[in-house]
């Protein structure tokens, strides 16, 4: 375990580097190894933007908030078998209330200034995030019923002769729609979008807002961590390492999950709500029900 949660803390500042040179292909943005270094430390050396009568402590906490979610998140994603910093019984819900207290600190994190357009972003976000958590409840749920176990251990196990992915084709897309809202990107971004000046982070510079973006590209690492391992096998793969095969499998996710949220635009927030509660949220029971049928007795 101790292994585990040094090799997850070291790797982490690579793999957000690798999602920062992600987020910046094809924006025109210095999409270079060294441009997010290059970024990170300008906006280290800017002053913070102060407001008038912040909630200061929520102001100051909720980035640090949103990294630890990311990091306990990713702690149940097994390195190799056996080797994984949380050997819970019940790691999918351990990374379920990850996901359903995203929603708390990103409104945290707009409630803090005491800004109009941060607020704004951060009530947007909670009524678009609630249903995203629903969809996440029921394909995490099938992700779970071919292991008959919480364990993500024991969901990568069940794995070994057939992918999620193969058995559950809905499962995977509709788990992205999840990782495109806890990562506040693409068609999901209600809280930080442009129209709103940067949402929550519409009064945030300097620092603060280096360690909301470190955060973000933190989430990103431990969605698409838990997507490899609930739906891509995990560390099982042929010939190479599993940490190796995980990291493959990881790495494609986030470049899937960056991409989609450039591809697909931006709904208005009520046709959004729409699509989630008439459209993705009966396709992800529906899909929860054909598992249950084709793999339980």
């Amino acid at each position: 375990m101790i292994a585990a949660t040094l090799a997850l803390l070291l790797a982490l500042p690579l793999l957000v580097w690798t999602a920062a040179i992600f987020d910046r292909i094809g924006t025109g943005r210095g999409a270079t190894v060294l441009g997010p270094l290059r970024s990170g430390a300008a906006l280290l050396l800017r002053p913070n933007t102060p407001t008038e009568a912040p909630d200061r402590l929520n102001r100051l906490l909720a980035p640090g908030w949103y990294l630890a979610l990311a990091l306990v998140g990713l702690s149940v994603v097994p390195l190799a078998p056996g080797i994984v910093a949380s050997d819970l019984s019940t790691g999918l819900v351990l990374w379920g209330a990850c996901e359903a207290l995203t929603v708390v600190v990103v409104f945290l994190h707009g409630w803090s200034p005491n800004a109009p357009l941060p607020l704004i972003g951060a009530y947007r976000y909670v009524a678009i995030g609630l249903p995203a958590m629903l969809l996440s409840m029921f394909v995490l749920i099938g992700a779970a019923l071919p292991a008959q176990s919480l364990s993500v251990l024991a969901v990568v196990e069940a794995q070994r002769d057939l992918w999620n992915v193969v058995r559950q084709p809905l499962g995977l897309p509709l788990f992205m729609a999840l990782g495109l809202a806890i990562t506040l990107r693409g068609p999901f971004d209600y809280a930080d979008g442009a129209e709103l000046a940067g949402g929550t982070s519409a009064e945030e510079s300097g620092p603060a807002l280096a360690m909301w973006q470190f955060a973000r590209a933190a989430m990103l690492v431990a969605f698409s961590g838990m997507a490899a391992t609930a739906f891509l096998g995990g560390h099982l793969g042929p010939v190479l390492p599993g940490p190796l095969w995980l990291l493959l499998k990881t790495l494609a996710v986030m470049a899937a999950t960056v991409a989609a949220g450039r591809f697909f635009a931006r709904m208005p927030p009520a046709r959004m709500l729409t699509l989630l509660w008439v459209v993705l949220l009966p396709l992800s029971f529906a899909n929860l029900a054909l598992v249950g049928v084709t793999v339980l007795p």
